[in-house]
Parts: structure tokens; sequence; C-alpha cells
């Protein structure tokens, strides 16, 4: 399943071959060709840090709502029930709700950016925390991010260059990470990844936020998080949601859904936030410009879901809630047909309705951006909501054919994404304000 990165992303199944994913990935040896992705000289950037800062050379091996979904609710707006902070399991037990889960993160994650800006620190002119010899080297580093970001991620990378050198390359070098993490389960290797080997890559993943990095790219990253506010957590769920894609092939209803599409694509608009910035003449709290984020990442993941049912069908996966499909009169047998009947048309209408209602409530939050940071984000959410356009141009038949958004209409919105990304954020936010 592919993770919806905040921006536009074209699938290429050898991308992994630029992240160094070669020959083999097995339990106790992750073995790592570096030819493409490492420079030359990396092995003296590696020898000249300090013995208290090596570099790793081992194997990678209530109610508290969600506030996307408004007071007023998915029940009364698209006929789905509302996820209170409460739900209960198998058992008739009550545990906390996935949407719960994922909001206590998005505080934490709020809370880091609100100490960073009482700290009155200038992220755009920090200078780069390395030794010194090193600054060209790191530099290296991040314009082979920067590389590989213009190579799989086009249109969001036009947009990056608006942002200040520092928080681009900041941007690319969380991009490569995210990409890294996806192709362990989505990329050529995938077959061989076990649970052992994301374990190794969670591990070295801490590393790096310890400023051990283990090659070029974490390197990157490494610098990336010593200067913004930027928590590991978020990494570390993206972990876990590579996680689910190894040992869970259904779910079970829109709570667990949730929970793996925050996992797999909301954790990116966490981590980016610190980096793109908010406005300083916004009015939105920061937890809401946060939630508005995340948003856009569930919206993001949801629609590739629908995009993909016929792909992940023949890979033996059904990301679509079971309990709504059983409400519809469906099953798993009727996706495996592939056949597109006015039930499947009835399910897929609701199911888009509740993916452009996240789109939505994405758009309260990307005007409360810093300016230079608005462009490549409202660029994303416009591109990505078309493809909910291109299904209900092929009728709902999301089994054999791929809605994609094709290159003139891809053109004719990027100026619409620049004029919104101009428009400053409005001082009378009605539910994003500062109380």
């Amino acid at each position: 399943m592919s993770v919806a990165l905040l921006w536009v992303v074209t699938p290429n199944v050898e991308i992994s071959n630029c992240f160094g994913f070669f020959d083999s990935v097995r339990d106790g040896n992750w073995l790592l060709e570096s030819s493409r992705c490492i420079s030359r000289d990396w092995g003296s950037f590696r020898a000249k840090k300090s013995r208290k800062q090596k570099w790793k050379s081992c194997s990678l091996s209530t109610d508290l709502k969600y506030s996307c979904v408004g007071e007023s609710g998915l029940e009364s707006r698209n006929h789905f029930p509302v996820l209170s902070s409460m739900v209960a399991n198998t058992a008739g037990e009550m545990t906390i709700s996935s949407e719960q889960k994922v909001y206590d993160v998005v505080l934490k994650q709020a809370a880091l950016v609100k100490k960073q800006l009482r700290s009155s620190v200038d992220l755009d002119v920090r200078p780069d925390i390395v030794l010194p010899g090193n600054l060209s080297l790191l530099s290296e580093a991040y314009d082979r991010c920067g590389e590989v970001c213009a190579e799989y991620a086009k249109t969001f990378y036009l947009g990056t260059l608006l942002m200040t050198p520092e928080r681009r390359r900041a941007i690319w070098a969380i991009y490569v990470w995210c990409r890294r993490t996806d192709e362990l389960v989505d990329g050529p290797n995938a077959s061989h990844i076990t649970p052992t080997a994301l374990d190794r890559w969670e591990s070295r993943l801490e590393d790096l936020f310890q400023g051990q990095p283990f090659d070029m790219l974490d390197a990157a990253l490494s610098d990336t998080v010593a200067k913004f506010p930027v928590d590991i957590q978020p990494f570390k769920d993206m972990i876990e949601g590579m996680r689910l894609d190894l040992r869970k092939s259904r779910y079970k209803n829109f709570d667990e859904l949730y929970l793996y599409c925050y996992y797999v694509a909301g954790t990116v608009g966490l981590m980016s936030v610190p980096v793109m910035g908010i406005a300083p003449e916004s009015q939105a709290t920061t937890e809401s410009v946060y939630n508005a984020a995340l948003a856009l990442g569930i919206a993001n993941q949801l629609t590739n879901i629908l995009r993909d049912v016929g792909e992940d069908a023949t890979r033996g996966r059904i990301y679509l809630p079971q309990d709504e499909l059983a409400q519809a009169g469906l099953s798993d047998k009727d996706i495996f047909a592939g056949k597109v009947t006015d039930k499947w048309r009835n399910f897929m209408k609701n199911q888009i309705k509740r993916a452009r209602m996240f789109f939505d409530e994405a758009e309260k939050g990307v005007k409360e951006l810093s300016a230079a940071s608005r462009w490549p984000v409202w660029a994303s959410l416009l591109l990505y909501s078309q493809i909910l356009d291109e299904i209900e141009a092929n009728d709902y038949n999301n089994f054999t054919k791929r809605a994609y958004v094709s290159k003139s209409k891809k053109l004719l919105a990027l100026p619409i994404a620049y004029t919104r990304a101009l428009i400053p954020p409005s001082t009378t936010q009605s539910l994003l304000t500062k109380a």
C-alpha cells in the first residue's frame, strides 16, 4: 500500500535503487549497496566524527473529537458514526479510540512547537550543527535529498523552491526518509522485509535523532531534527504503519482504518508543520494547524485506498471498513470479483464523501502556514482531491481502471494553488482561532 505523503508522489519501483536498497535484506544482516546514493567522500566524513559521536556501522537491520470531524460529526453530514474518545472492543470493554490516540500525539507535537516559539529561536538562520570541515559534505547530503525529491515528486519539489533554504532542505530530508521507509514494504525488496528488519530501521532512526546517522541521507535528517522542533514519535508511528502492512490485510471498521491512515500518511503532516512553519499573523491555535495537516494526510491516504482497490485486491489486501462493506451488502468476494454494481457505486459515493470532508478540513489549516510553505501544500491538496473526481468519471470502476490526473489538469491546478497560497490567514477563523 503506497504511503500518501503530504505531497504528490509518482510511484516508481526503481526508487529503491537510488536509496541503496540493493541485493538483499535479511534478518540480522541488512545489506546496503551505497555506491549510488552515498558520496565517495562519505567515508572520510564519517572518519572525521569525534569519538563521542561515532557513525553507526552496524546492520540496519469526551469526548475529545478529532477536530476535522467537527461538532456535527460524520453522522449528520455523511451518515457515518462519529468516533468518540472511547470505543468498545469485542469483549465489550471500553478502550481508547484511534482518534484519541492520534490526538494525544498531536498535542505533544504542538507543545514542542510552542516551546520552540517561546525560546525565540529563528529557525531560518540557525547554523548547521556539524564539525569543521564537514559542512560541504552535509550540504551534499541535502542536495542528494533534493535530487530525489525532484525526480520522484516533481510538483512538490517546485513548490519547495519558494521556501527559505533552511526549510526547503529540511523538507527534502523528511521526504526522502518517508520514501525510504515506504519502500521497505512496497519496494522491490518488500518480500524480504520482516518485523525484525523494521525493528532495525527504527533503531537506526533513534540513532540519527541522537546525532549518529548511518549514511548520507540519514545525516540530512539528523541535521534537520537538530534544528527544528521535530519529534521522533511521528517517525516511529510511520514505521508502525509498515508493520501493520506486514501482518494485517483487513480493517474491521473505520476506527482501525483511521489509525492505519494516520500511521502511514497523517504522520507526514506532523513531521512537516514544524519545518513549514505557521504564519506569524495567524490567529489559529497550534493544535488546530496540526489537526489540519493530519486531516490532509488522512485525506490523501483515503484517496490512495479508493484509487487502488483493484491493485490492492490482487495482493489479497482490502483497505476498506469491513462493517461498512457489509452494511452496503458487499463482501470481500465482491471486491475480488471486481464488478461495478449499484451497490458498489453507492458504497463508493459515501467513501468519497468522507475523503472530501477530510480535504475540506485540511483547507482550513493550509492558509495558516507560513506564506512560503503554502503553495506546495495547496498543490498537493488540489491535485490529490482531483483523483476522487477521476474515480467518479470512471463510473466508480477502481477495479480495472486507475484514476489519475492528466498533465493538462495538473498544469491548470498549479496557478490556482499559487493564487490560493497568496491569500493570508484570516483574522476571524471560527474553528481555528485562538481562545
